[in-house]
């Protein structure tokens, strides 16, 4: 598949590296293509470019920014996303480290209300980079919730998920991307107010 990694932060560097490590073909997109063309030369088998150049390259793009971020980036890339699979990762953060919006409405729903042409599926929000790293924990494989509206963006990321070692786990409709925010604002709070470390990761166990 051809993935466009839009960002250049932790998140977008290591799933970019594990997707081209999986056979993927990757380009970084940057408002700056400079960083993102710097990004790609550090991980073998990628390109990068301007989020413009990315867009027009992917089948799916995988939105690694700040929601700060999403208006400019979405200004830039306009339609030229409309038909493909975007991957919304983002936690609408403030700077307090509270969501900005969640319940009842969510970051993924306002992509996909914005793009909405574009398969737009909630995914990896509520994952570390560390567990991307190493996504099994004694034995068991780390769960990737996932919500779409859309068949074809939910197949398409079970298989990625799965490339990087994770548990899919269907969370429904793109609604409930209200649900995985929070839950992805939890394990901010655990991770770093509950004195736990940043190697942990959520489990869904079920008995046989």
């Amino acid at each position: 598949m051809k993935i466009a990694i839009i960002g250049t932060g932790s998140i977008g560097k290591m799933l970019g590296r594990k997707w081209a490590e999986a056979g993927h073909e990757v380009m970084f997109g940057s408002r700056e293509a400079v960083r993102a063309q710097a990004v790609a030369a550090e991980i073998a088998g990628t390109m990068g470019g301007g989020v413009v150049e990315a867009a027009a390259f992917c089948e799916a793009a995988l939105l690694a920014i700040p929601w700060y971020a999403f208006t400019d980036i979405e200004r830039a890339i306009g339609e030229g996303l409309d038909g493909k699979i975007v991957i919304d990762c983002i936690n609408p953060l403030k700077s307090s480290g509270s969501l900005a919006i969640g319940h009842k409405w969510s970051a993924g729903e306002e992509i996909a209300r914005t793009w909405h042409r574009a398969k737009v599926v909630k995914a990896f929000n509520h994952i570390h980079v560390k567990t991307f790293e190493n996504p099994v924990y004694d034995g068991k494989k780390a769960t990737a919730f996932y919500c779409s509206n859309d068949d074809d963006a939910k197949t398409a990321i079970v298989q990625l998920a799965a490339d990087l070692g994770l548990a899919p786990v269907d969370a429904g409709p793109i609604k409930n991307a209200r649900l995985l925010e929070p839950l992805g604002a939890l394990w901010m709070q655990l991770a770093f107010k509950l004195h736990h470390n940043t190697d942990l990761a959520f489990l869904l166990v079920d008995r046989e």
